[in-house]
């Protein structure tokens, strides 16, 4: 009976001290999202380009164009690298897809047997159109690219070098220009060696000469950093050559960035627009000297062609980056993964390249990223002080919770009321059991042969 009557005391004081609590005092764990409002969305990734676009996610990728390719054998493609979110929206959030993005309204792409491309306007940045552009592929010789946007600033053009034999060890029957062990040639000339014959052990010795005390692995680690400066995020170097390696990785956009890079340095845009160049004897080893001439096709049967780089390993197959100029535009076209039947891949070049040209000058859906911006978008985000985070709304405990914890947070107030309502209380039970044993107790008689429990 006693505690039925302060049980009943006490709940009523807890309701009528009963108040909401903010959750910043609840207890771990307990701060839910009041009903009906929606957790704020995670901010996108800080170099997106142009207007809100609805996320990829909940957009059905569109199929890309195919032309239809014969089968080859080629050895097992390599695992790539997961998926970083952040590095797939680089450009705009339409380039996070596998399939087709193509601008609102445009024609279709023509059908190519790549299996990733993009088209771009080396001036203005705007991707204009692609196919799975941030999707994991194996480079090929388009990594020379990435090897000329290193080092072309670093070495100088009419430096004498002399060939070394870890130079000229290679893939046997991969490409090269035949530099000559002891051979001595000026460093203009390894260059149109690399770019116009894919010499591979041209890239290694450039790579030599850039990488300075740590040779061959410094020149590859200097790729890497310009990789990573140009925002080239999905791209990794393993050989200078482009020669297949071990977790060596690119794609379609990140190809497009470094193509860029290349084109904006005078140097290589001469270098890619030469149509043959000689090779000079080496007379102290008894050998004359042989021209050599551009592998490039899209600058023989291109107009406006300016040039680019061709590619192929077993397991990369053909990789390709050409670019030319019509109206006073620049575009350039990337594609990776293709096969050269039915047309070889400088013709679905000029194919996207002339669907590219065909679109408004302000056509887009996405853009390359500006050397050096994703670093400074991240070293402003990491520099920056942290956002103070609003308080949520005040969360409801019950009456009971609510004061109980008001007291425990030393809430005067609640503690000195509490206090009086239940001394009233309990001199109210006390006042009553007094009464009570007051009363006279009726005296009654047991029965036999029953027990009370």
């Amino acid at each position: 009976m006693r505690a039925r009557v302060l049980a009943a005391l006490t709940a009523a004081v807890l309701l009528g001290t009963g108040t909401a609590v903010p959750a910043a005092q609840a207890a771990p764990g307990a701060q839910a999202a009041p009903a009906g409002r929606a957790a704020p969305a995670a901010m996108p990734h800080p170099v997106l380009a142009g207007p809100a676009a609805p996320l990829a996610a909940a957009r059905a990728p569109v199929p890309c164009p195919k032309a239809p390719a014969p089968k080859v054998s080629r050895p097992p493609r390599p695992v790539p690298p997961p998926n970083v979110p952040a590095d797939r929206v680089v450009g705009g959030e339409r380039l996070d897809t596998p399939g087709l993005v193509t601008p609102d309204g445009a024609p279709a792409p023509p059908a190519v047997t790549a299996t990733s491309w993009l088209v771009a306007d080396l001036d203005t940045g705007a991707v204009l159109g692609a196919c799975g552009p941030h999707e994991y592929a194996t480079p090929a010789s388009t990594q020379k690219l990435l090897l000329a946007a290193a080092m072309l600033p670093r070495l100088d053009p009419k430096q004498v070098v002399t060939a070394t034999r870890g130079d000229l060890d290679i893939e046997p029957g991969s490409s090269a220009v035949g530099l000559l062990v002891g051979g001595k040639y000026t460093v203009e000339t390894v260059w149109l060696g690399l770019l116009l014959n894919s010499g591979n052990e041209a890239a290694n010795l450039l790579a030599r000469l850039g990488g300075g005390a740590d040779g061959v692995p410094g020149g590859v680690r200097a790729m890497n950093e310009e990789a990573r400066r140009l925002g080239a995020r999905q791209t990794h170097a393993v050989t200078p050559s482009g020669l297949d390696g071990k977790g060596q990785f690119t794609s379609a956009y990140d190809l497009a960035l470094i193509a860029r890079a290349c084109f904006a340095n005078p140097l290589f845009r001469r270098y890619a627009r030469t149509e043959h160049a000689q090779i000079p004897a080496q007379p102290a080893l008894k050998k004359g000297g042989f021209q050599i001439q551009n592998d490039n096709q899209l600058l023989y049967h291109y107009p406006g062609a300016l040039g680019g780089k061709t590619g192929f390993t077993d397991l990369a197959r053909h990789s390709y980056v050409g670019a030319a100029e019509r109206d006073g535009r620049r575009l350039v076209v990337t594609l990776l993964g293709a096969e050269s039947r039915p047309i070889r891949g400088w013709q679905q070049g000029a194919k996207l390249l002339d669907w590219g040209f065909s679109l408004p000058g302000d056509a887009s859906v996405g853009r390359l990223v500006e050397p050096g911006e994703l670093d400074e978008a991240e070293a402003a985000a990491s520099n920056s002080p942290a956002a103070p985070t609003p308080a949520p709304p005040p969360q409801w405990r019950g009456p009971a919770g609510t004061a109980l914890r008001r007291m425990a947070d030393g809430d005067w107030r609640v503690i000195v009321s509490t206090a009086g309502i239940l001394a009233l209380a309990v001199g109210g039970l006390v006042a009553a059991l007094v009464v009570r044993r007051g009363r006279p107790r009726r005296v009654g008689r047991r029965r036999a042969g029953r027990r009370r429990a």
